[in-house]
Parts: C-alpha cells; sequence; structure tokens
C-alpha cells in the first residue's frame, strides 16, 4: 500500500508540475493584464501602469516568472505560502480560500443527493427493467442529461423559485391537487414497487389514500405557511421516523430479522423521547455542537443493536447506528420548521425561495440565530443544487441501472437465487456492493470537476465561487488567480482518485491496491 502510494503521488506531483506550467505559459500569453489601464483616462495612467507591472512582475520573463510563482507555493515548506496576487493587488490565497468555501457548500449537496437518488433510482430501474416505470425513468433521465445546465437553471428561477414565492402570498391547495396528485403517486408507488396484479393494486390503493391524506393535512394546517403543530409536532416526528426506521430495517436486514426491527423502533423510541429536551437546548446550539450529537447518537444506535444482539450483532448494531442519524436528521428537520415562519416574516420578506447570491444580504444585522442563519442557507442552496442534481442523478441512475443489471446476470448471483435466498438479500447484500464499484470512478472524477466550480449555475444564481472566479479571471488575464484555481481543481483531481483506488480495494477484497 504504501509503495502504491508512494509511487502515485511521485507521478502525481510530476504531472501537476508539467501542467502547471503549461498552463502559466499559455495564460500569460492569452492577453494583457495591463489592458483595463492603458484604456483608462486617468491622470496617474503610467504610474498605475507601472505599479501594476511590478506587482505582476511583468518585466519578468514568462518562463522565469512561472519559477517565481511556482517559488511562492514552496515556501509553504517553511511557513511562508502564496500564490501571489491579482490585477487588483489582492492576494490570491484570500480569493481561492472564499471561492472555495462557497463552492464546496454548493457541490456537497448536490453531489449526496445525486448519488444517493441516482443509485436508488438506478436500482429499482434495473429491478423492474423494461417496465412501464422504467422506460418513463429511462426518457426522463435522457431528457434532463440532455437539456442544458443554463436551461435547467433558468427554469427552476422562473417556475420554482420566483413563482412558488408569488405563490405563498396567498396560498391555497387546488381542487385538483386532491385528485391528480394522489392518482400520479398512486401510479409512480405502483410502478416502483410492481409484482402481481393484487400486490399492484394494494400499493397503489395504500399510495393513493396516503397521498390524499397529505394533501388534506397541507390544507387544514395550512402547512405551507406556518409547517409546525406546536407541541404536537413529536407525533409527526414519531410517526416518520418510526416509517423510515421500518424502511431502513426492511432494506438492510429485512422485516424478518426481529432483532434489527426491535433496534429500530427501540432508537426511534429513544430519540423521541429526548425530543423536547433537544428542543430546550436547540437555541444554544451550533453546526459543531449538532455533529457531535450525531456522533453521540450514532453510538447510541450501535450500542441499542449490540444489546439487542440477535445471531449477527454487527447487523442490529448497524441498522441502530443508520436509524439513530436518521431520527436525528428528523428531529433537526422538525426544529428547522419552527422558525420557518419566523425566517419568511422578518428575513426573506414573505419571499423565501432565494434566487440570487448565496446568503441573504446583512443577515448578522437581522438575526444570529443559528436555525434562522441554516433556512437561510437551505433556501439560498435549493435551486442551484437542484439544477446540479437533476443532471448528475441522470448520469448516475443510468450507470447504476447497467452495473446492477450486469451484476444481477452474473453466475454467483444465479447460485445465490438456486440457494433460495430471497430478492433483497440477493440484491442489497451480493449485487449492490459490486454494482458500486464502477460507479465510485464517475463519482471521484466528478466531484473532483465540480470543486472546480460549476460556472454557468453560479452565473444564473449569482454565486461568487470558483466557477465565477475563473470566469473574472479569464475576462481580465489574471494568471495569479487563473493558476490559483488551477492548482485547487488539480489537487482535487489527484485527491479524489486515491480515494477512488482505496474505495476499490473497500468494495471488493480481490482488488488489492499494491505496487
Amino acid at each position: 500500500m504504501l509503495t502504491f502510494l508512494s509511487r502515485r503521488l511521485v507521478a502525481s506531483i510530476i504531472v501537476l508540475l508539467l501542467a502547471s506550467y503549461l498552463v502559466y505559459i499559455l495564460s500569460a500569453n492569452a492577453g494583457d493584464p495591463l489592458a483595463e489601464l492603458r484604456v483608462g483616462t486617468a491622470k496617474n495612467q503610467e504610474a498605475l501602469i507601472q505599479m501594476r507591472a511590478h506587482q505582476l512582475h511583468l518585466d519578468i520573463p514568462t518562463p522565469l516568472r512561472y519559477f517565481l510563482w511556482l517559488g511562492g507555493i514552496l515556501q509553504g515548506f517553511v511557513g511562508h505560502f502564496t500564490l501571489g496576487v491579482n490585477v487588483q493587488g489582492e492576494p490570491v490565497t484570500g480569493q481561492i480560500a472564499d471561492a472555495v468555501v462557497v463552492t464546496i457548500q454548493l457541490i456537497v449537496a448536490s453531489t449526496i443527493l445525486a448519488i444517493v437518488f441516482g443509485i436508488l433510482i438506478g436500482i429499482t430501474t434495473a429491478l423492474r427493467q423494461y417496465s412501464g416505470y422504467d422506460y418513463t425513468v429511462t426518457f426522463l433521465s435522457f431528457l434532463f442529461f440532455s437539456l442544458p445546465s443554463f436551461f435547467i437553471a433558468v427554469i427552476l428561477k422562473a417556475y420554482v423559485g420566483i413563482a412558488f414565492n408569488n405563490y405563498l402570498a396567498d396560498p391555497h391547495v387546488a381542487w385538483w391537487a386532491y385528485v391528480i396528485l394522489p392518482l400520479v403517486s398512486g401510479g409512480i408507488w405502483t410502478g416502483i414497487i410492481g409484482g402481481n396484479a393484487r400486490r399492484r393494486w394494494m400499493t397503489f390503493v395504500i399510495a393513493t389514500l396516503a397521498t390524499l391524506f397529505a394533501v388534506v393535512f397541507v390544507a387544514v394546517t395550512n402547512w405551507l405557511e406556518t409547517p409546525t403543530l406546536g407541541a404536537a409536532d413529536i407525533l409527526l416526528v414519531a410517526i416518520v421516523a418510526g416509517g423510515l426506521a421500518v424502511l431502513i430495517t426492511a432494506l438492510t436486514t429485512g422485516l424478518e430479522n426481529r432483532k434489527s426491527l426491535y433496534t429500530a423502533l427501540t432508537t426511534v423510541a429513544v430519540g423521541v423521547a429526548l425530543y423536547f429536551p433537544f428542543l430546550a437546548i436547540s437555541d444554544s446550539l451550533n453546526l459543531l455542537s449538532l455533529l457531535g450529537l450525531g456522533v453521540v447518537a450514532a453510538a447510541v444506535g450501535l450500542l441499542i443493536g449490540w444489546l439487542y444482539a440477535g445471531y449477527d450483532r454487527w447487523q442490529s448494531a448497524r441498522t441502530g447506528a443508520i436509524v439513530a442519524v436518521v431520527t436525528g436528521l428528523v428531529i433537526v428537520a422538525n426544529r428547522l420548521m419552527r422558525s420557518w415562519h419566523t425566517y419568511v416574516e422578518y428575513v426573506a420578506n414573505g419571499r423565501p425561495i432565494a434566487t440570487v447570491g448565496a446568503v441573504t444580504p446583512n443577515l448578522d444585522d437581522i438575526s444570529t440565530n443559528f436555525w434562522i442563519h441554516s433556512l437561510d442557507t437551505f433556501t439560498h442552496l435549493l435551486l442551484p443544487t437542484i439544477s446540479l442534481c437533476l443532471i448528475s442523478i441522470a448520469s448516475y441512475s443510468r450507470y447504476a441501472r447497467a452495473n446492477l443489471l450486469d451484476v444481477l446476470n452474473s453466475d454467483y448471483i444465479r447460485t445465490a437465487r438456486a440457494k433460495g435466498l430471497n430478492q433483497r438479500t440477493i440484491v442489497m447484500r451480493h449485487a449492490f456492493r459490486n454494482a458500486l464499484i464502477p460507479l465510485t470512478t464517475i463519482v471521484a472524477f466528478d466531484i473532483g470537476s465540480l470543486l472546480g466550480g460549476a460556472i454557468i449555475t453560479e452565473t444564473v444564481f449569482s454565486w461568487s465561487g470558483m466557477g465565477n472566479l475563473f470566469n473574472q479571471a479569464l475576462k481580465v488575464v489574471d494568471v495569479n488567480t487563473l493558476m490559483g484555481f488551477f492548482v485547487v481543481t488539480a489537487i482535487a483531481a489527484i485527491v479524489f482518485n486515491f480515494l477512488a483506488d482505496l474505495a476499490y480495494s473497500a468494495l471488493d477484497p480481490r482488488i488489492r491496491v499494491t505496487a
């Protein structure tokens, strides 16, 4: 392992040096960074030109200037790391740091959601191959994959952002929502679950009635304006968390594993019991303390599963940990919703779905509450995240479907079926893991490239991330900023390629990361 990593690291450094030299030469000869000053009308024009030329070392030949820039990076080994200054004379490191934080904030949410939903959709379509559901999802996947990203972003901005904000001014559930939404939901779930005629009709009826109940609930409780039931929220949390616990158990171990099921339900009961104590301390929490509580919740879930034991303690413990984290997320989401009305009225001025920027201007002057800030982050992330997700989900679902179908036709899967294993065990314990191996490469490359910024999405929604930084630097031939962008994206690509190699060996024991 150490030899392999050493060889890869040395090769990556050599490639990075050669590529950075080539990019620097091309960038430096792409235009004149003094062009803006040359056409200006300032009285001290010559002095400004000379000052900028001195700051950017334009009096030094370009090949030698590269080594001067590289020397600033190598000084990081003695604590003086620098990427130079931009055309305005500001340190590039500060610019890059601010842009990276914004971009990471954007890509983390979109990437996680795209991976989760893409894999789920890919699995369900593979299991329902050549069904109406499969054909529908395939059509939608190719549609979203083919649409330009700017088109999706503009449509979301117009019809999800602006139109929904207008709707919230006088929210009401139209008559057709009581008919169309339940029927559509019933049809979708029937296509996903499938089965014989009796099972399909049962699925359709249950999904239709459940959706109808949800629509009525939203209308009666005025949920869109005030998404909270006060003290009765604990019942809603218990129902949602309990349903998710049963679903997680069914997917991970199967409901026939009673120890895992008891572990999941007990974990939910513990979480619900701590609901009001959590609310009592919630105003004093921050992101770091929430993450700490998440770790504690996972540990409690592991302990509950371990104490229930069963024929496989690890299965129960794993289920308990997952259910504990999910239950915690449900409680946190409910706490956010309790602050929704305040956020809409006093921060968003009745238009909560943000369409511009990454944060509400002067938010700190309006409120310092952690939950208000979290809601503001969520509303600003919503549309750009959906925009990036739709395209990524389309590709991930196709790859997941193709990989799973390939694995399901393997000899060892036929052997598992011949041994009498049920479908859940075959898919989740035997096929799913191997189907993830090719997808690992794609995900690693996507994350590395997204760290370079989504230029079009950031432009449409006015986000000042890495993509916007690169675009602005390219316009004014800001070589040092362009090189800072290159260094970050190149290192990200190298790191995620390493992680992909390590993930291979974790997913497939036959693969060994050696020299």
